[in-house]
């Protein structure tokens, strides 16, 4: 493992090494036991997109491991003014011990890695969500036990977070259902490698997807980038919501996960989130131990 730029990238086994690292280090901070394993390392923060949880989760986990956080918004880089990707790395290359970026294209975070020569962390791109993922994984985990043999429903758009729901929940095992309107299917790559590796269903039949699900997952029906398109996001996903209906058809002990930031009323109701708040903001929480996992195995 160099670096982490897709779920795609890692074997099994080495989620499952994040996963068990993050626990570890979970524990560690609930217990107040140090762990600075990045003593005087320097990473360094690249956002085009604002972000809560990504920057707080990444700057507190390189401060908690001993090390260092830079934030660099691209507007105060010169890859803001035209400076190639390929220049931009090499200088920082010489600078930081690696970094994280939180970008719209995911060829901008593959270029990084690929003329660069420290470790790059996909901190979010429009194809993927391998960080949040990897969270979510851990967060199912600590409520069901075990992750092999459990149903995963997505409901909404196809967009990043279904791309790397997908990816991670085949790869430790989990049957999973995209419930998403015709127009916003996943990738469609994702899609066939998903088919020929595991179970996998996408169709627009909200409550067949839902049926018998351990997880109900969502995020927002428009995410950064789509303010344009919201009127029509809204008629095109007006039923695609988590609410106490779909709740009947999926277990009686179905756990809800959200991404956040939460749209109350649009792809979730109130009720349901609240009544799963202890989850979704554990799912919050385990941002921070799951990137510095992904930290300590990149970085150390």
């Amino acid at each position: 493992m160099k670096h982490l730029l897709k779920l795609a990238d890692l074997s099994t086994e080495e989620i499952y090494g994040i996963l068990n690292l993050a626990d570890q280090l979970k524990y560690e901070r609930k217990n107040n036991i140090p762990h600075p394993h990045l003593q005087g390392k320097k990473l360094g923060m690249i956002f085009s997109k604002s972000s809560t949880r990504t920057r707080v989760s990444f700057e507190v986990g390189m401060y908690e491991l001993g090390g260092y956080a830079l934030f660099l918004s691209d507007r105060d880089l010169q890859i803001g003014r035209g400076e190639p990707i390929k220049d931009t790395i090499r200088v920082l290359s010489r600078y930081l011990d690696g970094i994280m970026i939180r970008t719209f294209a995911q060829q901008d975070v593959e270029d990084l890695a690929k003329y660069g020569s420290i470790p790059i962390i996909n901190g979010l791109t429009d194809y993927c969500h391998p960080c949040q993922v990897l969270a979510d994984l851990m967060t199912i985990r600590e409520y069901k036990g075990s992750l092999k043999g459990l149903k995963l429903c997505f409901v909404g758009d196809g967009n990043n977070m279904a791309n790397s729901l997908i990816v991670g929940g085949i790869k430790v095992g989990m049957e999973v259902a995209i419930a998403c309107p015709d127009n916003y299917r996943p990738d469609e790559q994702i899609v066939r490698w998903a088919k020929e590796n595991g179970t996998l269903t996408v169709t627009s039949d909200l409550k067949g997807a839902a049926a018998n699900a351990d997880v109900l997952y969502t995020d927002v029906w428009a995410s950064m980038g789509q303010e344009s398109e919201k009127a029509v996001r809204e008629k095109a996903f007006a039923r695609y919501c988590i609410d106490a209906e779909l709740m009947k058809v999926a277990k009686p002990d179905a756990m809800v996960l959200h991404c956040l930031p939460a749209h109350r009323g649009e792809e979730i109701t109130e009720e349901v989130l609240e009544a799963h708040a202890e989850e979704i903001f554990d799912e919050a929480e385990n941002r921070l131990h799951a990137q510095k996992a992904v930290l300590v195995k990149l970085l150390k």
